[in-house]
């Protein structure tokens, strides 16, 4: 895994956020449960430094809850263009769709244009 985060953080205008694994306690089968903490929060920081610097015309944006919605909507007071793409698994949030400039599904057949 580290061996991919290293190439990820290689790559031109490419930034990695990692965030902190927090224990949860166990499962039913007595394996440990963890959860990645604070990566939407660094993510929607990114996001509102890059825009209030005017560093970024277009952000995309690849989630779903609505813990973006303040970051985005800050970007797109500072004239930023939020493309959001969402599973279709899983609905985004309502208001963190209404507030995205435009909307992509991720489904096969966009994976598929992109596998080319």
């Amino acid at each position: 895994m580290q061996s991919f985060f290293s190439q990820l953080k290689r790559l031109p205008r490419f930034e990695v956020r990692l965030g902190k694994l927090a224990f949860r306690g166990t499962g039913d089968d007595g394996r440990p449960i963890f959860v990645q903490k604070r990566v939407d929060i660094m993510l929607g920081v990114d996001l509102v430094q890059l825009s209030t610097k005017r560093l970024i015309s277009t952000a995309v944006l690849v989630a779903g809850d609505s813990d973006f919605l303040p970051a985005v909507q800050i970007a797109r007071e500072e004239g930023v263009l939020v493309h959001l793409y969402h599973f279709t698994v899983h609905q985004p949030h309502r208001e963190l769709w209404d507030a995205c400039d435009e909307r992509t599904p991720v489904n096969q057949q966009l994976i598929d244009s992109v596998r080319r």
